[in-house]
């Protein structure tokens, strides 16, 4: 098992676990701290919805919900890890939203909106352009809310209909930061 800190909010310092293995690549806390300053910056959290798409050990959705975001849902593949991180949320006192299975599936039958969405799949996969599509054509991205993907620093991203806020580069992973394009 991986053991993970929350970086900050009332959960600061709280720990939670996760399954090792291949497909769970937890965002590094330096990572995770950048991530909200940048998006406290951007708004505040009070009243917001956010949405760990790919949410492998589920850390970007527990440290959202330390930080004040009023509700967080979790998409999670694999079933041993999906139930982890209601574990996690169990344990450290978290309601939220959980779903397991295919993300791109979920995207398109899920029925709310998010303030902000996290895109970090496994690297490899290929489905960036295909997840900002149904995410694009649901309409699943508030008008004034935050879209960030983590992915390969030289992965080159089709980002049709949303306009680049940010982007920052960490080693070989790059984040960019998008809003909703006219």
């Amino acid at each position: 098992m991986l053991t993970m800190q929350i970086t900050g909010g009332y959960l600061k310092s709280r720990k939670i676990v996760s399954p090792k293995g291949a497909n769970v690549r937890p965002t590094l806390s330096q990572i995770r701290e950048s991530i909200f300053s940048t998006l406290y910056s951007l708004m505040e959290f009070e009243e917001k919805n956010f949405l760990d798409a790919f949410a492998g050990s589920g850390i970007m959705g527990f440290e959202a919900a330390s930080r004040g975001f009023k509700n967080v849902t979790f998409i999670e593949k694999d079933k041993k890890t999906f139930y982890q991180i209601k574990s996690n949320a169990q344990n450290l006192g978290i309601e939220a939203d959980f779903f397991a299975g295919d993300t791109l599936k979920i995207l398109k039958k899920i029925e709310s909106v998010f303030d902000v969405i996290y895109v970090d799949p496994p690297y490899q996969s290929g489905l960036y352009d295909e997840v900002l599509s149904a995410i694009k054509a649901r309409r699943l991205l508030k008008t004034n809310g935050v879209l960030i993907l983590e992915h390969p620093k030289d992965l080159a991203i089709i980002t049709d209909g949303f306009a680049v806020i940010k982007e920052k580069i960490y080693a070989d992973k790059k984040l960019t930061y998008l809003a909703l394009g006219s």
